[in-house]
């Protein structure tokens, strides 16, 4: 069974930093595509980014372009998203997704706040 762990999740003041951290446990991760995924209160998830298998290709939602960076270890098992000059919009549960030949894989979701 995959189970994902994400951390890293807290409360921050706009313009500020973060790392988050996802795990991937019982799967060959090497062979997963990877993503980032975002809940606002009261609005539909959206995809804030995602990573192909080897981590050779990347996309962003325009949103974060330029200011998030995603990226994945092979080695540790574990995708990262950078988080830099975060805004109060940015404000959301982020949820780790793991797929592969249709089925999806989906992390609990830590919260990140950002406001002042």
């Amino acid at each position: 069974q995959v189970q994902l762990v994400e951390s890293g999740g807290g409360l921050l003041q706009p313009g500020g930093s973060l790392r988050l951290s996802c795990a991937a446990y019982g799967c060959t991760f090497s062979n997963y595509g990877m993503a980032w995924y975002r809940q606002a209160p009261e609005k539909e998830r959206e995809l804030v980014a995602r990573i192909s298998s080897t981590g050779g290709r990347t996309n962003y939602a325009d949103s974060v372009k330029d200011r998030f960076t995603i990226s994945r270890d092979n080695a540790k098992n574990t995708m990262y998203l950078q988080m830099n000059s975060l805004k109060p919009e940015d404000t959301a549960v982020y949820y780790c997704n793991a797929g592969i030949r249709g089925l999806n894989y989906w992390g609990k979701g830590p919260l990140v706040t950002v406001s002042s």
